[in-house]
């Protein structure tokens, strides 16, 4: 059974993160409208770690859910963690309705260069260090450094698409959740 929502809020502007969710809620949410709005984390810039990542995610989906007259609102945030002195991109999504209901998703694991570890660590966002390596503009509002580092097989809508539609599964599913 689809998700009963007209309209949905993202807690951001990026066309990659809208995207994502205009291409999972076409499926999940038919008929829905998606709209983008401006909001902040309310952590660092570029999220360090799981929590903060996660954090960034509800901060954002609670945000535009408030800020609109949106069914439902969706939060979607990257970030690093660090494995030793390796870093990985992490990613979290976060969804909120009217009814008080919200439910998250987490995935999108993957090592990042070692060569961008220590910007990172210094605490540069991965848009920034992507654009530098790759000799690009604005890349995490296109194919991001997943596209990027998978030469488009994935790209940064793709994924968050597929956590998309993973953090509504309990909305979907409420007889097993």
């Amino acid at each position: 059974m689809p998700l009963p929502y007209a309209r949905a809020a993202v807690g951001s502007t990026n066309p990659a993160k809208l995207e994502a969710v205009h291409r999972a809620f076409a499926r999940l949410a038919p008929g829905c409208s998606v709209e983008g709005v401006s909001t902040t984390s309310g952590v660092r810039a570029q999220p360090v770690g799981d929590d903060e990542t996660r954090t960034g995610a509800q901060a954002r989906a609670r945000t535009a859910l408030a800020e609109s007259d949106a069914d439902v609102g969706i939060g979607l945030e990257g970030g690093v963690i660090f494995e030793g002195d390796a870093p990985w991109l992490v990613s979290w999504v976060a969804v909120v309705d009217r009814d008080g209901r919200s439910d998250e998703a987490s995935g999108l694991r993957m090592p990042l260069p070692a060569s961008a570890a220590a910007r990172l660590r210094a605490g540069a966002e991965l848009g920034e260090v992507i654009d530098a390596l790759f000799n690009t503009h604005l890349s995490k509002q296109q194919a991001g450094a997943i596209g990027l580092l998978t030469e488009g097989f994935v790209s940064r809508t793709d994924a968050f698409a597929d956590l998309v539609a993973m953090a509504c599964a309990p909305l979907l599913r409420p007889d097993l959740y």
